[in-house]
C-alpha cells in the first residue's frame, strides 16, 4: 500500500480508539475499577457495552461488563474455572457495586483477540464489539493498545460473514441491520424480531463513520465464507445452551436473572417457583421448549 493510500486498517483503529476513550457514567467506572480490582493482577482491561450503554440507563438494569484478563490460571483460584472458560469461553459472573448491578464475561486476552476475529464462526463476540463500547478501566497503555486492535476485528468480521449472504449492494444502514439480525438469528435469544434494527437506529451516524473503513478492512483481508449462516444458527444455539448449562454452576441466581432477561425483551411473564431457583440449569432445560414453541426465544 502507497503512502498516498490510507490504511483501512489504521483508519478503523483510530475510530475504535476514539470510541472507546469517550467518557462513561462515573458510576461505570467506579463499577468496572472495583471489579477489576476484584482480580488482581491479572486484569487487563474492562469494557461496557450493550443496551445500558445504548439506553443511558443504568438504575434498575443489568449492566454488561467484559472482563479481559492476562489467562484463565492467574484469574481463578479453582482449576475448573479456568479449564470452563477455555473450553466454552466466556465465564460470566453477576457483579454488584453501588447499587448497581451486573454480568460480566470473561476472556483472556488473546481469546478476546481471536473471538473478534473471522477465525471463528461464533458470533457471540464479534457480534456485540461490532456495536458501541467503552474501555472503562484498563492496566496500562499497552492492554489499551491491544483492546483497540482487538474491537477493531469486530467490524470488519461482521460485514465479512453477512456478505456471504446478504446482497453487497445494500445501502450502509439497511446492511449494518441485516447483519445484526443475522447474528440473532445465531444465538438463542429472547429479544424482539426488531432488536437488531433498534441496535442501528440507536445510533445511525455512528454505523455510517465505521462503514467505510470497516468495508474496506473486510475486502483488504479478503472475504471468508466459512459454512454458511445455516451451519453458524445450528452450532450458535446448541454453544448458548452450552453456555446456559455452565452459567448454572458461575451464576448466582442466574435463574431469576434468565426469567428476567426473557420477561423484559419478550414481554412474557414467567414466575419461577423456589424449586426452579434453587435448579437453574433443570429450569432452563424444562422452559426452553416451550419458550421456543411460543416465540419468546428464537
Amino acid at each position: 500500500m502507497s503512502a498516498s493510500q490510507p490504511d483501512p486498517a489504521a483508519e478503523l483503529q483510530a475510530l475504535v480508539r476514539a470510541e472507546l476513550a469517550e467518557p462513561a457514567d462515573p458510576r461505570v467506572v467506579a463499577m468496572a475499577e472495583a471489579l477489576a480490582q476484584s482480580y488482581g493482577a491479572s486484569a487487563r482491561a474492562v469494557l461496557f457495552y450493550g443496551s445500558c450503554l445504548r439506553e443511558a440507563e443504568l438504575d434498575g438494569r443489568m449492566l454488561d461488563f467484559y472482563l479481559i484478563v492476562s489467562d484463565y490460571r492467574a484469574a481463578y483460584g479453582k482449576a475448573w474455572l479456568a479449564a470452563a472458560n477455555r473450553l466454552i469461553p466466556p465465564n460470566v459472573f453477576p457483579f454488584a457495586h453501588d447499587g448497581l448491578v451486573a454480568k460480566y464475561a470473561v476472556l483472556s486476552e488473546a481469546e478476546f483477540h481471536r473471538l473478534n476475529g473471522p477465525e471463528t464462526r461464533s458470533v457471540s463476540v464479534w457480534a456485540r464489539f461490532a456495536q458501541p463500547s467503552r474501555l472503562v478501566w484498563a492496566a496500562s497503555d499497552e492492554a489499551s493498545e491491544r483492546v483497540v486492535v482487538a474491537v477493531a476485528r469486530a467490524a470488519p468480521t461482521l460485514l465479512s460473514a453477512a456478505l456471504c449472504t446478504l446482497d453487497n449492494a445494500r445501502p450502509p444502514l439497511e446492511l449494518w441491520r441485516a447483519a445484526f439480525a443475522l447474528t440473532y438469528s445465531a444465538e438463542l435469544r429472547a429479544e424482539k424480531g426488531d432488536r437488531s434494527a433498534s441496535v442501528v437506529e440507536a445510533d445511525p451516524a455512528r454505523y455510517l463513520r465505521f462503514f467505510g473503513p470497516a468495508m474496506a478492512a473486510a475486502r483488504s483481508a479478503g472475504q471468508r465464507c466459512r459454512g454458511g449462516w445455516g451451519r453458524r444458527r445450528v452450532e450458535g444455539k446448541l454453544l448458548s445452551i452450552a453456555r446456559l448449562a455452565k452459567a448454572s454452576a458461575t451464576f448466582a441466581g442466574g435463574a431469576d436473572y434468565i426469567a428476567w432477561k426473557i420477561n423484559r425483551h419478550a414481554g412474557t411473564k414467567i414466575e419461577l417457583s423456589e424449586w426452579q431457583k434453587k435448579h437453574p440449569l433443570l429450569t432452563a432445560v424444562t422452559l426452553l421448549p416451550r419458550l421456543i414453541r411460543s416465540g419468546a426465544v428464537r
